[in-house]
Parts: structure tokens; C-alpha cells; sequence
């Protein structure tokens, strides 16, 4: 019998560790090729690793909740007959795949929750070095979930290796009543500024504890799921950190409707890609970008940082359920064509969970398509660290009035609102409504006889 070791795989340029979270092979567990033998989380994204071999699992040499470093050895696997060296026969698990949508999605939203949280608020972040200890992803990620500061943690006996705290020890923790209530002292001081600002709000209360929900007979209660959980995170992280102001803007899409009717099928068939109305958006978006550039901004602190890439991400369904943004690099490059293609392949690799974790990350404007639920209207919130968001309704006919040189007309037209939301920190209801208006007149300048 040979020996396999098994190495923590690389995961990305800025990751160097990760938590063991699971092991789903016991020892002596038989394991196939490319089945999947432990869970790992790291800041980035939870993934599970899988064997380059088929064999039996002979050693596990990271425990539940340790922290391991890219390229360490964490299991030994006996097979049948030889096996290449460690170096060579390792590549293919350093270059496994990047996690599905679901866990890219959580990948992107964890880090936005984390930016978000720490801008929103003026808790003190946890720190991966402190006091001389170090806290694994996992150990950081349960603190910031619990509102536990950075105090409590060092303060919280280790029962790990050298003294570090792992996920048993938080949970008994918690389990057992904490020092501190972080909950109230998170509002007092969330609502400090408000106090200071108008003492006459000071009476109103000073917590946000929801009310007790009555079950009826027949309710049913549904726990969320990870991703659900950090998107509601996310969410509510980014009203607490951006005042919104959406501003609305309804335009005439009679000749981009009329322009795609005609050229769809020669589209496709010229270029075996079908065109749909993402990209003709997000084209009119790119433009109003290279107009209006404080739109393609991000906030940090006082500083506001303009960016020189256009990176457009577009809301996608996934197959739970939940929403992803797969973001489109260097938009401002392509062509309609390779905005068609890149929408596509995007939308297409959402559907069946195999986008990457950078595919989901850098946007700098996101847009959303309501219209695809049959929506007319919608107010997004804004996807952090972003600055505004766009939602296009559904196109409707309608009646409308039309200047011709012979007068005024009443015609049917294909009309649709685009909703702007943007933070107020720093776009201004003038340059938040002049660019919704140029992204319309873009869309409505349309040439009808553009060339495919």
C-alpha cells in the first residue's frame, strides 16, 4: 500500500489558511476520486476539499476547528499500487475548482457584511492577531456574528492548541452567559448621534428587539440558510451604512423593442448567442458611467476612492432561490456582442452553481432586472461597498403622446421604468437623477438600424 498526502489546496492569491470545520471521512473510511473528504472555512468562502485518489483515509493530521496553512498536509490516504510524488500529485487539488455559486455568493457577501458592519458601526472589529493570541477565520466570524467584541474574545479561556479559542469554547461561551450585553451598548451607540444631534428624539426607545411573534395553528418555522443569512446581513448593513435616495425615470424603449425583434434571430444565428435586453441596459449604463465617473465610486471613511474600472455586476437567480451578482470586468471594453456573451455565460453558470469567487467580486455598479418578475418598479438597495444600483422594470405598452412635425399624437409605445438608488453621502439628488436620465436617453436614442 502507498501513501497519498492529502494538502490543504490553494484557494485564492490573498488566502494563506483555513479553519477545518468538518471532516466528512472518518479514519478508515473508504474515499473515491474527487470525493469530497473535509469542510474548510476561511475569510473568504466555505468549500469542501476533495481527493485527488481513490484510497482509504489512514490519518487525519488537522483536527476539527485547527487552523491549517495552504500546501500543509492534513490527512494521509493509503492507496493501491504507487502514487507520484507529493509535489506532483498534489497539483490537481491546488488546482481544484473554485466553489459553486451558493458558496462564492457567500464568499462575496461575507466580506461586504464585514465592510459594511464596520463602517455602519463604531465597534471595535475583530482582529485576527490580538493580544498576543491568534483567532481562526471560523472563531472571528462567530464573534462578529454574535456582536462579541474584540475584548471578550481575548479575554475567553482557549482550550486549543497554545491556548487558542475554538468554536466549542465561543459556543460554551455564549451558552453559559456572556460578561458584556453587546446588544444594548451596539444601539446606544448607534443612536448616540442622533441623541446629539436633536436631544428631543432622546425619549424615543433605545432598543430595536423586535416583538415576540405569535405562532398560529399550522405556522411553520423555517430556519435560514447561511447565504439567507448574510444576504439579510448585508442588506441591512447597507441601510445602516448609506442614506438612500432613488430617483425614478421612465423611458421610451419603442426602437430598442423593435430593433431587437428584428435582429434577434440573425443575432443568434450569426453568433449562436441569444440577445436579450441585459446588455442593451448595461451598455446605455457603461456609457452614463464614462459620462458621470462620481458614480463609479466607492466610500472609505472621508476619503471617497473613484474607480478606474468599469466592473458592472447584474442581480441573477440562483437555484435555491437566493440572488448572486456575477460581475462583468472592464464592461466599458466590450462590445454589445461581448456584453451579450459574457451576460449569458454568467447567467447560465448561476443557474447551475459554477460560477468562481472572483466572477462574483470587484464590481464597482450593479444592475438588476425586475422587470424579468414582471415588476414595473423597484427601489434596490445599494450593493456595498458600491455607491448605486439601477432596477429596470418591465417594458409596457402604453399610450403616450408623440411630437411629429405635424403635431402632437397619441401612440402606443413600449415604456419602462429605471429606478436609481444611490448613496447620499456622496451623489447628490442631481447627479444621482442625471445619470438615471442619460442611462434613458441612451436607451432612447437608439439607432434602428444599427448593424448586429
Amino acid at each position: 500500500m502507498a501513501q497519498f498526502e492529502l494538502v490543504l489546496p490553494k484557494m485564492g492569491e490573498s488566502v494563506a489558511e483555513a479553519t477545518v470545520t468538518n471532516w466528512l471521512k472518518k479514519v478508515g473510511d473508504p474515499i473515491e476520486a474527487e470525493e469530497s473528504v473535509l469542510e474548510i472555512a476561511t475569510d473568504k468562502v466555505d468549500s469542501e476539499v476533495p481527493s485527488p485518489v481513490s484510497g482509504v483515509l489512514a490519518q487525519i493530521l488537522v483536527e476539527e476547528n485547527a487552523v491549517a496553512e495552504v500546501g500543509q498536509v492534513i490527512a494521509v490516504i493509503e492507496t493501491e499500487g504507487t502514487v507520484e510524488s507529493a509535489g506532483a500529485a498534489t497539483t490537481p487539488a491546488q488546482e481544484v475548482a473554485a466553489p459553486a455559486a451558493a458558496q462564492a455568493a457567500v464568499a462575496e457577501l461575507e466580506g461586504q457584511v464585514a465592510a459594511a458592519t464596520q463602517t455602519a458601526t463604531s465597534n471595535e472589529p475583530i482582529t485576527k492577531n490580538s493580544n498576543g493570541r491568534f483567532y481562526s477565520p471560523l472563531v472571528r466570524s462567530m464573534a462578529k456574528q454574535e456582536g462579541m467584541t474584540q475584548g471578550e474574545l481575548d479575554a475567553l479561556p482557549g482550550s486549543g492548541k497554545d491556548g487558542r479559542v475554538t468554536k466549542a469554547d465561543v459556543v460554551a461561551y455564549l451558552e453559559s452567559g456572556r460578561k458584556a450585553a453587546p446588544a444594548p451598548a451596539k444601539n446606544e451607540t448607534a443612536t448616540a448621534p442622533t441623541a446629539a444631534a436633536a436631544p428631543s428624539v432622546s425619549a424615543a426607545p433605545k432598543t430595536s428587539t423586535p416583538p415576540a411573534i405569535k405562532l398560529g395553528e399550522g405556522d411553520e418555522i423555517i430556519e435560514m440558510d447561511r447565504m439567507r443569512k448574510l444576504i439579510a446581513d448585508h442588506m441591512v448593513n447597507s441601510v445602516q451604512t448609506s442614506p438612500h435616495v432613488t430617483s425614478f425615470v421612465e423611458a421610451d424603449l419603442t426602437k430598442v423593442v423593435k430593433w431587437r425583434e428584428k435582429v434577434k434571430n440573425a443575432f443568434q444565428s450569426k453568433y449562436g448567442e441569444k440577445i436579450t435586453f441585459t446588455p442593451i441596459f448595461m451598455e446605455a449604463i457603461v456609457r452614463a458611467i464614462q459620462d458621470f465617473p462620481m458614480i463609479n465610486v466607492s466610500v472609505s471613511g472621508d476619503k471617497i476612492i473613484r474607480h478606474k474600472n468599469i466592473n458592472v455586476g447584474m442581480a441573477a437567480a440562483l437555484p435555491s432561490g437566493n440572488l448572486i451578482v456575477p460581475v462583468i470586468k472592464n464592461a466599458d471594453q466590450l462590445s454589445l456582442l461581448g456584453l451579450t456573451k459574457a451576460v449569458n455565460d454568467l447567467a447560465n453558470r448561476a443557474r447551475n452553481n459554477a460560477l468562481k469567487p472572483d466572477e462574483i467580486s470587484g464590481g464597482t455598479y450593479t444592475l438588476t432586472n425586475v422587470g424579468t418578475f414582471g415588476n414595473v418598479l423597484g427601489t434596490p438597495i445599494i450593493n456595498q461597498p458600491q455607491v448605486a444600483i439601477m432596477a429596470a422594470g418591465a417594458i409596457v405598452k402604453k399610450p403616450a403622446v408623440v411630437e411629429t412635425p405635424e403635431g402632437d399624437v397619441i401612440a402606443i409605445r413600449h415604456k419602462m421604468f429605471l429606478s436609481h438608488s444611490y448613496d447620499h453621502r456622496v451623489v447628490d439628488g442631481a447627479l444621482g437623477g442625471m445619470f438615471v436620465r442619460r442611462v434613458a436617453d441612451y436607451l432612447e436614442q437608439w439607432d434602428p438600424e444599427r448593424a448586429i
